[in-house]
Order: C-alpha cells, then structure tokens, then sequence
C-alpha cells in the first residue's frame, strides 16, 4: 500500500513538473526593436566599407542571422517606416512620399482601421514603449502604453552650416556639439538602458529609434577622430553611369537640392562627406551598444528577441550624388538583425528580403496569430535555414515605378514602360544597363511577375514629392494642386 502511494505521489509530482515545464515553454519572449535612420550597408559585418567601425552591430549580428540582401519598400523614410508599421506596401497605400504619422490611417481605404506593428503587441497582451524616430516623426497617440516622444528635428545644430546650405535639405557635415550629452541619440539610448532595468508584469516591446547617421552629418569631434580623413576611401563612381538610362530615370532620380558627386570631386569634399557618415554610423553603433550592453546584462537576456533595421540605404557619392531617393543597390539594401534569445540561430542571408516582412516575422517568432492584412512573408523558415539565396524584394519609388531584387538581378520598371537590368553578379556597382538585351527577355520576364498588381494614387495626405517629377505625377493624378 505504501509503495502504492509513493508512486502515486511520483507520478504527480511528475505530472506538475511537466506541466510547469510546458507553462515556462509558453512564457512570451520580449522584443527589443532598434530601428536606425538612413544607415546603409556600411556596416562592417556587410563589408559595405572598409573604414567603418561598427563593433556593437556586427556583435549583434554574429549572435543572430544578418540578412545581407534586406531592402526597403520605399527610399524615402515616411514610406518606408509606414510600410513596415503597418505590413503593407507603398503601391496598397498610396503613401510614396513623407506623411505625418497621425494620417497614415486616413492615407486611404487600405489603412482604414489598420493595426500597426507596437499596436498588435499591445492587443495580444505586450507593453508596448518607444522613444526616438520609429515612424516618421515618432508615433501615432495611442500606439505604446509608454511614449517617450522624440526630440523634434535632427539637431543640435550649429549657428551657421558648415558646407552646404541649399533649402530642401538638411545635409551638412562637421564636427558639432562638443559632447555625446547634446546628442538625441544618447537620450535614447539612456531611456531604452533604464527601461531595461524595470520590471514589467507582462512580455515587454520596446522601441528605441535613433536619428543618426541622418543628416546633418554632425557628431562630436571624437567621432570623427576614429577616422582620420587620409585613410579614408571613397565609394566607387562612374562618371558616364547615367549614358545607358531612360530618361524617366534621369527624372525620377534627379536631386538637385544635393551635393552632387562631381561637386564634392571639384570641391575636395568628398572624403570629409564620407569621413562624416562614418563618424555618425560609428558613434550611433555605440550608443546601440548601450542598450545592448543593458539588455545582455539584466534578467530579460534569455528571453528577448533582438531585431535591428534601418528605413533604407544611402548614397555618398555613388551613382552621382549624395542621397537615398533612388531605386538602386545602395539607397534600396538596409541592415536587417534579428536575434533570438537561446541564440540557436545564427548565421548570414544572402537571400532577398524586404523590411515589410519584419511585421509577420516578430509574429511567428512570438507566436502570436498572423495578421492577414499583412503583405510580407515570415523570415522564420529562412532564419532556420539561411543558406537560402531564392526569394525577391520589392521597392517602390513613387507611383508605378518598381525595383526587384531577385537571383542575382535588379530589375527595374518605371511608370512609361522604361527599364533598367543590371547583372549584380557581373556588375555590382549596377553601371551597366543591360535591359536592351534580347537574350535577357526571359530574366526580364520572370522578374516582372513579381511587379506590383496594385498602383494606388498617390494618398492625398501625402506631404510632398521629393523632386518636380513626384510633384507633376501627384498633380496629373489629381491628388495636389498646381501652385
């Protein structure tokens, strides 16, 4: 009889280890997003450059996967953040151009009563913070249980620019303030660090956005010393790139409030430029390292997902210009982090994906129900598997102009019919259009069924376009009045 009720009280004891084991199986894993402004694949882990010193980045990306061919949906950061906090692309909205983060629900039908990414945490049981640049400005109201705001603008700024001075942009470059303290940056990164170090009742996703490397390129002078300008190596440039395209494309991509490559050649500017961009990404990646250092070392480590993106890419000095606005490699490729907590998963990604698939990917790693509106796909099964090189990315430039990215090539459709083809396995710097090509039919052919079905009209809450081109196409589709 006793040994009847040593087993028993065995096998219960049994039953409630398991069962405590399953609870502790489902607990939900908390996300720590970091989303950065204008950094593009200078990244060290990417080899985009061979000056950058990004140590805290590359860390984190040698405890995850690092998706080396990540592109955003938009060049442009309003479309690009609406795209991603709301799972749909520019061509469902109509949003290709910068909108305040408090209309994109009435951008049109398409994000009538759309759930945004924090949003959807928020209802399926997460407290949901941010601080910083996350959507354009910050956040729509009622987006994060705890909103820390952002400062307005990317300052601090100095009494005078230092370089250039043309309205429609902020770009400048230099050495200012005189410490990290002055910085929005160092802000952020101090509040996401003491958020880390309270105590939450439920899963936790945290938000911190940081503004630099966008311009103005201004860091303090420290910054600037990790990279002196004598050793630094400018991006390659073809300075008859542009004999070989249509001329929508001379359109599209004209910018002509910017420095322009030839300029910063004329001038001996173009090392400062990038010296600058440099000394931005690195001082950024520090403050990245932060939060992480904070994360590493507080009770959430083993249970919090990591994800990195930034909004899209950025030209300094390649393809004749220094900006993103463009549907080529280096305005549309981003960095793309995710790390999971057991750190099982790790490796690099050479197949293409988009930042509109980081919305459904944080829902199937937290297990939660996928959200049908969502346009991405899942990076998960990549994730398990990032040997893969089959897939596609998609970014749109304004109304009916499309770049995708797939096997090797970047295609490109503008509205009037126009191509552009280039062979990145040949031609990486993507200065030789080959769309003219007969033998290149059947590429061009499989690469334009991934084109976009839906064009929407440009949303009338759309701020602006980005150059005269958006602003007619706006003005013929009815959504802005000639001035």
């Amino acid at each position: 009889m006793k040994k009847i009720i040593i087993l028993g009280l065995l096998l219960a004891a049994l039953v409630i280890t398991v069962n405590a084991g399953e609870k502790e199986q489902k607990v939900p894993p908390n996300v720590l997003m970091i989303c950065v402004d204008d950094l593009n694949d200078w990244v060290r882990c990417m080899g985009g450059h061979p000056n950058t010193i990004t140590p805290n980045i590359d860390k984190l990306a040698s405890k995850g996967v690092l998706f080396t061919n990540a592109h955003c949906q938009a060049p442009i950061c309003g479309p690009s953040r609406a795209s991603v906090m709301t799972g749909l692309r520019p061509s469902t909205t109509g949003i290709y151009g910068q909108i305040a983060d408090e209309k994109i629900r009435i951008a049109g039908d398409a994000t009538k009563g759309i759930v945004f990414l924090p949003e959807y945490f928020k209802i399926h049981g997460y407290y949901t913070m941010g601080k910083g640049k996350i959507f354009h400005e910050h956040a729509p109201e009622g987006v994060f249980d705890l909103s820390a705001g952002r400062e307005k603008g990317f300052g601090p700024l100095p009494e005078k620019r230092y370089h250039w001075d043309k309205k429609g942009t902020q770009t400048d470059w230099g050495a200012f303030p005189e410490t990290d303290e002055e910085m929005p940056d160092y802000r952020t990164a101090k509040w996401a660090v003491d958020r880390l170090n309270d105590n939450y009742e439920k899963p936790f996703f945290l938000v911190a956005g940081f503004v630099r490397p966008h311009v103005p390129w201004y860091v303090p002078q420290k910054w600037f010393d990790m990279h002196p300008v004598d050793g630094v190596t400018t991006p390659p440039y073809n300075k008859d790139d542009f004999a070989d395209l249509p001329a929508i494309s001379l359109e599209i991509h004209d910018m002509p409030m910017m420095p322009s490559t030839d300029w910063a050649i004329k001038t001996g500017q173009w090392k400062y430029m990038v010296q600058a961009y440099l000394a931005c990404v690195t001082f950024v990646d520090n403050y990245i390292g932060e939060v992480l250092n904070a994360l590493e070392n507080s009770k959430y480590k083993d249970n919090t997902i990591v994800i990195l993106w930034s909004d899209h890419g950025y030209r300094l000095g390649e393809k004749g210009t220094f900006a993103k606005h463009a549907l080529w490699q280096e305005a549309t490729n981003a960095p793309l982090i995710i790390s999971m907590p057991d750190r099982k998963i790790t490796g690099k990604c050479d197949a293409p994906v988009e930042m509109l698939d980081i919305y459904p990917t944080l829902l199937d790693l937290c297990g939660l129900p996928a959200n049908p509106k969502n346009e991405g796909l899942s990076l998960k099964s990549l994730m398990e598997s990032p040997g893969s090189n089959t897939g596609y990315a998609i970014t749109t430039y304004g109304r009916n102009n499309h770049a995708v990215v797939s096997n090797g090539y970047r295609y490109i459709h503008y509205e009037d019919g126009s191509e552009e083809l280039y062979n990145r396995n040949l031609d990486p710097n993507e200065w030789n259009n080959i769309a003219e090509n007969p033998e290149l039919m059947p590429v061009k052919s499989a690469l334009s069924k991934y084109l976009p079905v839906k064009n929407e009209y440009w949303s009338p809450e759309v701020k602006n376009g980005a150059n005269a081109y958006f602003e007619k196409q706006m003005i013929t589709q009815g959504v802005k009045t000639k001035e």
